[in-house]
């Protein structure tokens, strides 16, 4: 398991969120009003709609293609729809927000070489 820095807390807008570009897929990572941080794969169940462009609310993400409401802290779409995307640990430490990317095959050392951080 590696963690990324992804920057400040500060530097991701209160209801907003920041990309992470991993070699496996994008990864959205949001800032709640009341400063929690949630990490998701940067795509709505539905149809792959891009989370990371959607409307944060509560601690809930409505995704911008077909308004689908995404749970931020276990990624499951909110009744009557049905499926979720994947989560990532993260943290909050002296200010700054860490994404864990856990090992997915054995060249997995070297995905941190291939991390990039961009705003949404």
């Amino acid at each position: 398991m590696s963690w990324v820095d992804v920057g400040q807390l500060e530097d991701i807008p209160r209801l907003g969120s920041r990309v992470v570009q991993l070699t496996d897929g994008d990864v959205a990572v949001f800032r709640t009003r009341d400063d929690q941080v949630f990490a998701l794969r940067d795509a709505c169940p539905h149809k792959g709609g891009p989370l990371s462009q959607g409307i944060v609310h509560g601690h809930r993400v409505t995704c911008p293609l077909h308004n689908w409401v995404i749970e931020l802290e276990t990624g499951e779409a909110t009744g009557p729809d049905t499926g979720c995307t994947g989560r990532y640990a993260v943290r909050v430490e002296a200010g700054r927000v860490w994404l864990c990317v856990a090992a997915r095959r054995a060249e997995a050392h070297s995905v941190l070489s291939d991390v990039r951080v961009v705003s949404a």
